[in-house]
């Protein structure tokens, strides 16, 4: 099978990510981890099959995860972790409404992102 045929499968699990809201790869451009430059050449994964950034959403709609080890939240800084929990949730939620949406990719980032990508 062709590459563009497959679809995007998780580099971690083999499965197929099979929407934007489930995205890890889409979830890390949205808060400007990844440069739209390269976001075609990144490999994708499942939220879940990352749980070291997985950890940080916080969202009733979403079963948090657990990270036990050196990445656990839990161990790190207060207020790192409040700022990283902040800033991944509202990627994670803009994804939840990216699915909803007809935008072109580069409008997909956080208004601060998108701020940064146009060199302000």
């Amino acid at each position: 099978m062709a590459k563009c045929d497959e679809g995007y499968l998780c580099e971690v699990c083999g499965q197929d990510v099979a929407n934007l809201a489930e995205s890890d790869l889409y979830l890390r451009y949205v808060i400007g981890m990844i440069d739209p430059e390269v976001l075609h050449t990144s490999k994708e994964r499942h939220l879940r099959c990352n749980p070291s950034l997985a950890q940080f959403i916080v969202d009733d709609r979403l079963e948090p995860v657990i990270v036990e080890g050196d990445f656990d939240k839990r161990g790190l800084d207060t207020s790192f972790v409040r700022e990283r929990e902040e800033l991944v949730t509202r990627g994670w939620r803009r994804l939840q409404e990216l699915s909803s949406l007809d935008l072109p990719i580069l409008e997909y980032p956080l208004p601060e992102v998108m701020e940064k990508l146009r060199g302000g």
